[in-house]
């Protein structure tokens, strides 16, 4: 049995020293590592493996890290890589050679590059930048029955002098644009930007790069650039022709999915029920465009609904605004002109019966009075007679009972 263990342990040794390579065999560092910028908020990272690496059966790769200005990292066999990212703050880069099977030997040392961050006086480029898409209908073709609108606002650098003018540029995929519709503050400088017809998909999924750039006499603007992904900005359309009916206790709604690029099955919703006579609000949550509720009092209700795309089809967005209330049952309670003539009229109604029963003695007549109880032993005269025979053997007693009447009961007899 030994001998058999120590062939095995003797085989296994010798496999591990073949896929061992040689203890020498070093991996170098890339050359010429450059960082360019091709676009708005985008760059090239670009390397060339060391002309110096030994030749061996290692296959290489690269592991590059992203130092600013948000640290990210990731391994690449191709000798560049594209990325998207804000610049207005510089951006800097690291590359290294390693092994791309994962095993020995160890990787190269870094090579790095960076980006400057552009130039310009600090407190004068833009702040809050904030930018909303949305779906309109598209008239023009039927290949393209949808168009995408862009909407974005910002407040002014709070050191930019008053002389300064802003413009703005966006970029999703390859197409850039400027902005030629401008909305100004008070001083006649540009605070907002439309676009009634970007080029953009709003079902893509590529990161949507807006730039703000800006000119003075008195001052050099420092640009600003973001980021913004596109389900996280995509204003939703409400649903349409929301339809409501009372059948009974049942309440049957309905409606139709939201003007959108996104088909039937990509939509959540809420529908919010108010009762108007209780004054609550019931919400519920679906994915269906139907809504049936069992009501249990007649009432007047209020129905809204809104839609938000589901996280099966996008990321998760913003929710669409809320749609015109739809009305339906009623209220029976009558409106309080009726409600106060009916209550006027009952009152003179009593009021004159009442005077009429008192000027002609009606009221005894109609409601006698109930006669009252028996008075006490003590309110009843006992006249009791003896008569007695002559042998006085035998007593007779006779009790006579007059019972006094009240004045209560005399007064039936008055005419």
């Amino acid at each position: 049995m030994m001998p058999a263990l120590l062939i095995l342990w003797g085989a296994t040794v010798i496999l591990q020293a073949d896929l061992l390579p040689d203890e020498e065999f070093l991996l170098l560092p890339p050359v010429n590592f450059t960082i360019k910028v091709t676009g708005l908020a985008q760059v090239l990272l670009r390397w060339e493996p060391n002309p110096d690496q030994e030749s061996s059966n290692v296959e290489l790769g690269y592991h590059v890290r992203i130092n600013s200005p948000q640290e990210d990292k990731y391994e690449t066999r191709s000798t560049e890589s594209t990325l998207v990212t804000i610049l207005h703050e510089g951006f800097s880069a690291s590359v290294r050679t390693i092994p791309w099977d994962g095993h020995a030997p160890l990787a190269s040392r870094w090579v790095s590059a960076e980006l400057g961050a552009p130039p310009g006086s600090p407190g004068t480029s833009v702040v809050n930048l904030t930018c909303i898409t949305n779906t309109v209908a598209y008239n023009y073709t039927h290949l393209r029955p949808y168009r995408v609108s862009l909407n974005c606002s910002w407040l002014v650098g709070k050191d930019a002098p008053e002389d300064t003018q802003y413009s703005l540029y966006y970029r999703y995929g390859s197409r850039t644009e400027e902005c030629q519709e401008y909305s100004q503050d008070t001083l006649k400088r540009n605070s907002a930007c439309w676009f009634p017809e970007a080029f953009i998909t709003s079902k893509g999924r590529d990161w949507l790069a807006v730039q703000v750039n800006g000119s003075s006499k008195h001052a050099a603007i420092k640009p600003f650039d973001q980021l913004f992904a596109l389900h996280a900005i995509d204003q939703v359309n409400p649903p349409v022709n929301v339809t409501a009916r009372i059948e009974g206790t049942r309440l049957s709604i309905q409606w139709e999915k939201p003007l959108s690029a996104f088909p039937t099955h990509c939509f959540d919703y809420e529908v919010k029920i108010y009762n108007t006579r209780k004054g609550y609000f019931q919400t519920e949550k679906m994915t269906t465009s139907k809504f049936t509720s069992t009501i249990s009092e007649i009432s007047q209700y209020s129905i809204q609904v809104r839609a938000a795309v589901s996280h099966l089809c996008s990321a998760t967005g913003l929710w669409s605004e809320w749609t015109r209330p739809v009305y339906v049952g009623s209220d029976e309670q009558k409106p309080w002109t009726e409600r106060f003539l009916a209550v006027l009229t009952a009152a003179l109604c009593f009021l004159f019966v009442s005077l009429t029963c008192r000027t002609c003695h009606l009221w005894t007549k109609l409601f006698p009075p109930v006669p009252a109880p028996k008075s006490t032993i003590k309110d009843f005269i006992a006249t009791v007679n003896y008569e007695k025979s002559g042998s006085g053997e035998t007593e007779i007693e006779v009790l006579s009972y007059v019972e006094e009447l009240g004045p209560e009961v005399q007064e039936d007899f008055v005419f």
